[in-house]
């Protein structure tokens, strides 16, 4: 393989070569033109003529000479092509004593340069080593390999694709089918079944191992290693369902064997027995037809006997008819059918690189789903039987790690699983095979950092962190070269300098302001963004190990490597800063980290406000000062919203009062279109207690509003001033001041029922809304296992409901799925947009009583005429829904 790959990279340098050459064959061309003609007859004249040269040669040589300085001057501003040298050099002819007809200049130079074309072979292993993930290259590489039989070739392919790819079975199969044939079984049985068979969970691949060891052991001496060879598959995959071939061939290869006593006969019985009942117990696909079979066997030898088995072993039975069904609903839509293909050589099905759409979350919560069922041990295997249980989980997990081979939260589940039974070594050989299959994994890199860790084995977690790392950088440089041109043609039309080469594209990327995007690509240079915040994650994480297992001598050289990295984020210095603040409690080793942050990431307010921050709680007022009045003017105003917010706080609480209003007067003139109220609210405000907004602005009145009439049009009076917008609006992020709306247009409704408005605006219970069964309590609504929509479960972790706490909670997706339903026509918007709103009423209010107790008197009458009789009276204690004209709500009358 390698040798045919040294060939590819030669035969792709050719054109190089030829290059290099073609100055010099142009060069040797001229100057055999040169002499007359009647030497070029006489090659043994012209090869004398350099040792003894004319005065006419010496003239034509400087003509040479002449011509080749022209054409180097040419050369230096345009690179030659073979014709363009040709061109440029036949229009000069005077020089010469013979003209040179132009159509002999492209013959010595077409023979000098032969164009050999690339080979589809060549294109696509250049294409896959640049882009490994491409599934059908590989399946092209296969067939194109297959195709031209040579079996180097089909050595190479298969072999790169099971690097790539390892345990897909159906290309080890195709693979072993070239070695399958007499003078290649050696190659077979010691370099591919050896190192394919223990770590393959596949039934067909043992299938096609069986089919070879039966077909090389075909004498009656060798009954006894076929034996062998079917105990030691089934104990490896015979709890697999697709399995139940592989005990059929072992029940009629144990009843095909001849007996020559009473004694020989009755092993025979009992092997045949043993496997039987091994086999019915097991959710196979054919257990209905080994039972049958079974019944037939111990009826045929002993009906009083047969009936005691078959007794006893009918629950086991059942109970794996049962888990078949089940079992098969959970695999449907994890292997779906394959692709057509040609019988011949059937479709290689390969992972791809998630993306993470709807289809793939959907998978993934299937698989997941199926993992933790097949954990929960719906067989109810016994644990004396323990081990049986452990190889059928390994089993699916093994599988499930071929099929998902590039979503790490299955490679994680696979690792918890294992070690949770015990088997430490084999769950963190799980995270470096999930690591090589995903190098920028931060759940498994994390996960095998932290189990090295507990065994002591610190020089490995450090080998673990730096090839992450590495990985990672790898990843920001690559993502940096696509961007790059759109970067450049960026600060070019902005009239900003050029800086020169690669490393000022460098520093103007590692010192800008990643919140602001480029217009060409606003969407990567976020992406970048978030990349290089993950990049600090790991070096942050790196730090808390060396601090942990090496003291903080380590986090610090840890960090000084981080320092010295391009795309380390200003995140790392603040946590570098934090830990050394807490572990030595001096305040000048973090100021000074802080202070180096500055230098580097002076553009960031995020930096700033954390290190405003860390000032103040340490209680360095005078620092802080400093800091805030020296950055405060480099940003503007709509940037710095949260620095002037941040130390407005602090001044509330611990300045005096005529520094608080001096700062107000700043922030006025920073922000002039926030209303004087808001600022003198917020300095009488603590937590979240806000009084003046709550009683003096109508906000409390607001939040336990019934719904009626009178209280919608004070909301709705209230809503509509720019002081309580402003009060209920602000924070720590900047809102844009409302629009004052004209006195003509105050009245009018929205064009549509906005329903999401209405669910957010409502600080209570919904009363309009019809009440809805809960939920069936096995549906799993749990945010972190369920990928079909985000939804959450109810009994989420107790750090999740903390953090949820203040904030209102989000609509179940059964809400928006009938959302999405609804769909209003267009007259109807129209005619609701042009409805006056509920504050345009002066009418007489009528009492709802006597409304209710018109309508339970009514008579409607019947389509056909004829009168109906009045409904029934309401029972007191119950609750009727009146739907209204808008969808989805109406109104709830309650009998007392």
């Amino acid at each position: 393989m390698d040798g045919s790959l040294v060939s590819t990279q030669q035969s792709l340098q050719l054109p190089t070569s030829v290059g290099d050459i073609n100055h010099d064959t142009v060069t040797s061309v001229s100057t055999q033109r040169v002499p007359d003609p009647a030497t070029d007859s006489k090659p043994e004249e012209s090869s004398s003529k350099p040792v003894l040269p004319t005065s006419e040669a010496v003239q034509s040589t400087a003509d040479i000479l002449q011509v080749l300085q022209k054409l180097q001057a040419q050369q230096s501003v345009t690179p030659p092509t073979p014709q363009s040298t040709s061109f440029t050099f036949t229009p000069k002819p005077e020089p010469l004593s013979t003209p040179v007809p132009p159509k002999e200049d492209p013959q010595p130079v077409a023979t000098t340069i032969p164009e050999e074309p690339v080979s589809e072979w060549d294109t696509l292993r250049t294409s896959l080593r640049e882009n490994p993930h491409d599934t059908e290259g590989w399946n092209k590489v296969v067939r194109l390999a297959e195709d031209s039989g040579d079996l180097e070739r089909i050595k190479e392919a298969y072999e790169s694709l099971l690097k790539m790819y390892p345990n897909t079975w159906s290309a080890q199969i195709a693979y072993l089918n070239h070695f399958l044939v007499p003078g290649r079984f050696k190659f077979a049985e010691d370099h591919l079944f050896t190192r394919f068979l223990r770590t393959s969970p596949a039934a067909e691949l043992w299938k096609f191992y069986l089919t070879y060891i039966r077909r090389i052991n075909v004498d009656p001496s060798t009954r006894d290693i076929v034996r062998k060879a079917y105990e030691f598959a089934l104990n490896h995959v015979g709890q697999d369902k697709d399995s139940g071939e592989i005990w059929s061939d072992y029940i009629q290869f144990l009843r095909s064997g001849e007996t020559n006593s009473t004694w020989e006969e009755q092993q025979k019985m009992d092997a045949l027995r043993k496997v039987y009942h091994r086999a019915v117990q097991i959710p196979l696909e054919n257990v209905e037809t080994l039972w049958s079979e079974l019944e037939t066997f111990e009826n045929n030898l002993n009906r009083i006997t047969a009936k005691k088995f078959l007794t006893d072993l009918s629950p086991s039975y059942m109970q794996a008819r049962t888990v078949l069904r089940q079992l098969q609903r959970h695999l449907g839509p994890l292997f779906p059918p394959p692709p057509p293909s040609s019988p011949s050589r059937p479709y290689l099905y390969l992972p791809t690189k998630p993306t993470f759409n709807a289809a793939e979350r959907a998978l993934v919560g299937a698989w997941k789903s199926y993992l933790r069922w097949e954990e929960s041990n719906p067989l109810e295997i016994e644990e004396q039987d323990r081990n049986t249980f452990i190889t059928r989980v390994q089993g699916v997990y093994r599988k499930a790690v071929i099929r998902m081979r590039f979503f790490g939260e299955i490679w994680y589940m696979a690792y918890v699983w294992t070690n949770s039974i015990g088997k430490t070594d084999e769950a963190i050989n799980l995270l470096k095979a999930g690591i090589e299959a995903n190098p920028m994994s931060f759940l498994l890199n994390f996960a095998c950092a932290e189990a090295l860790e507990l065994q002591g084995n610190f020089e490995e977690v450090n080998k673990v962190f730096e090839r992450f790392l590495e990985a990672l950088r790898r990843d920001l440089d690559a993502h940096e070269a696509r961007i790059a041109p759109s970067a450049t043609s960026s600060t070019m039309s902005t009239g900003a300098t050029e800086v020169p080469g690669s490393q000022g594209t460098e520093v103007i990327l590692a010192n800008a302001s990643f919140t602001t995007q480029t217009d060409e690509k606003p969407l990567q240079s976020k992406e970048l963004s978030e990349k290089r915040q993950e990049y600090g994650l790991a070096w942050t994480v790196y730090m808390r190990f060396a601090r942990r297992a090496e003291g903080l001598k380590s986090a610090r050289a840890v960090f000084a490597q981080a320092r010295r990295d391009k795309w380390t984020p200003w995140e790392v210095y603040e946590s570098a800063a934090i830990a050394e603040y807490h572990l030595t409690k001096d305040v000048r080793t973090p100021t000074r980290i802080f202070e180096k942050a500055l230098e580097t990431f002076s553009d960031e307010v995020d930096l700033v406000a954390h290190y405003l921050g860390f000032l103040l709680s340490i209680n360095d007022e005078n620092n802080a000062r400093a800091l805030f009045e020296r950055v405060i003017g480099t940003f503007p105003s709509d940037r710095a919203r949260p620095l002037w917010e941040r130390w407005a706080r602090h001044e509330y609480q611990y300045g005096d009062l005529a520094a608080a209003q001096k700062l107000e007067k700043r922030m006025a003139e920073a922000y002039p279109n926030d209303p004087p109220i808001k600022r003198f609210a917020q300095r009488h405000t603590y937590h979240s207690t806000d009084a003046i907004a709550a009683r003096d602005l109508g906000v409390a009145i607001v939040r336990q509003s019934s719904g009626t009439t009178s209280s919608s049009s004070s909301s709705n009076s209230l809503g509509r001033t720019e002081t309580q917008t402003s009060l209920l609006a602000s924070g720590n992020t900047p809102q844009p001041t409302p629009t004052p709306t004209a006195p003509s247009t105050q009245h009018k409704r929205p064009p549509s029922p906005d329903h999401k408005r209405r669910d957010s605006d409502s600080h209570g219970p919904a009363q309009y809304k019809r009440a809805r069964a809960s939920s069936p309590p096995g549906r799993d609504r749990e945010r972190w296992d369920g990928h079909g929509g985000g939804r959450k479960r109810y009994n989420s972790p107790t750090w999740d409901r903390e953090r949820d706490r203040d904030v209102p909670p989000p609509r179940r997706a059964k809400d928006h799925e009938e959302e999405k339903v609804v769909s209003i026509p267009s007259v109807i918007s129209w005619f609701i947009g042009t409805l006056p709103g509920p504050s345009a009423f002066d009418g007489p209010v009528f009492r709802t009583d006597d409304l209710m107790q018109v309508f339970r008197g009514a008579v409607i009458p019947s389509v056909t005429g004829r009168s109906r009789s009045p409904p029934p009276t309401p029972k007191a204690g119950k609750c009727y829904w009146l739907p209204s004209l808008y969808v989805d709500v109406g109104l709830i009358v309650c009998i007392v």
